[in-house]
């Protein structure tokens, strides 16, 4: 049997930080990351849902900051 990859722990708190930095509702940060689902955005800030790695990647690019720095628990983000 496989091994269970180790989660972010700070990556929920990391998605929903970029989404108030940027003054966005859950539907509006959906729309500009390409996820179909508003709902989806709550499940990522309450860490019961992991984004995907595009998902990830959209979020980056909005947000202007690196991939790692979003699952890097040892990562604060600045803006």
């Amino acid at each position: 049997m496989g091994h269970a990859r180790p989660r972010p722990q700070r990556l929920a708190q990391k998605l929903l930080q970029i989404r108030y930095t940027l003054g966005l509702s859950q539907s509006q940060i959906a729309k500009r990351i390409g996820v179909t689902n508003y709902t989806d955005i709550s499940k990522y800030e309450r860490a019961s849902n992991e984004p995907s790695l595009m998902t990830l990647l959209n979020y980056s690019r909005l947000a202007e900051v690196r991939v790692e720095d979003l699952i890097d628990d040892n990562v604060n983000l600045e803006f």
